[in-house]
């Protein structure tokens, strides 16, 4: 004799979520959303469950495992016809949004190659920074160098980080140039609040900093990295995506990048940079 089961006309909202494979949290949810609409509720107040939830329920854990939104499910219950499921309208999406999944699991798994490779935090930069700094031996640089570097890459790219990184190479290949540099740090950061801008000090700094400026490009010059930034700006040229625009401008990007500098030190920094321009633009005449 064959026992008899006779299936219940409602469930409550464990058995639901137990029956789908989810949590009565998530059902809430979806109610919330307007994913699922509320359904009965029995003499004690409680939600109770029919045939036709439970299906929209298995529906909707179908299409969350195929990496579909909540918000395209809610589309395309909505764009149902004939009560039969209509997701065609999503799929275009949902193909459009794994393909960006796929290119981020693969930069992801370069990067997380280039940090093995590396042993150093210098493999969570860019491709094009790390490669221009491969050949250097271990602990050449320093982590204040990274530092610097990851900063111009936010603020300027991948470019601007691997141009900046051929004076990193140079100080870690010229002790007397990074002697000069850690000289320079050190009276610039004692250029604190207590510090007027017109201080004579300040200035004196700025033209000893355009002097090192100078003494740093010619030895990028020596080496003939000026040459390797050439095939750099070529090649990145040639590989942009179109996904650049999209990053945040250098201007806005350095207005939100703090240095606490005092004010005596940011003049320094400007006329450092003024004086160097200007520099560069006489060696360029003299040519």
């Amino acid at each position: 004799m064959y026992p008899s089961l006779t299936p219940p006309r409602q469930v409550k909202i464990g058995d639901a979520a137990t029956f789908a494979g989810i949590t009565p949290r998530a059902i809430r949810h979806y109610h919330e959303i307007g994913l699922l609409p509320e359904p009965e509720r029995g003499g004690d107040g409680r939600r109770r469950y029919g045939y036709d939830d439970m299906t929209r329920l298995l529906w909707i854990r179908k299409m969350a495992d195929a990496g579909i939104s909540l918000d395209d499910m809610r589309a395309a219950f909505g764009e149902a016809r004939d009560e039969a499921l209509d997701i065609e309208s999503v799929l275009s999406r949902l193909e459009g949004t794994l393909a960006a999944q796929e290119a981020a699991v693969k930069r992801r798994r370069a990067a997380v190659q280039r940090l093995q490779a590396v042993g150093s935090p210098l493999g969570l930069l860019s491709e094009l920074v790390t490669d221009r700094l491969s050949h250097l031996p271990p602990g050449a640089l320093r982590p204040s160098d990274l530092d610097a570097l990851l900063v111009t890459e936010r603020i300027f790219g991948p470019l601007g980080a691997a141009i900046q990184a051929g004076t990193f190479i140079v100080l870690a290949t010229h002790p007397d140039l990074r002697a000069e540099e850690d000289r320079l740090e050190a009276a610039e950061a004692a250029l604190d609040d207590g510090v007027e801008p017109d201080d004579p000090r300040v200035e004196e700094l700025a033209v000893q900093r355009c002097a090192h400026l100078m003494a740093l490009n010619q030895a990028i010059e020596a080496a003939g990295l000026d040459a390797a930034e050439e095939k750099i700006f070529e090649s990145y040229d040639a590989d942009l995506t179109g996904e650049e625009g999209t990053q945040m401008s250098a201007a806005t990007a350095i207005t939100k990048m703090p240095y606490g500098f005092s004010p005596a030190r940011m003049r320094c920094v400007e006329l450092a940079g003024r004086l160097f321009g200007e520099a560069l633009a006489d060696a360029s005449a003299d040519i």
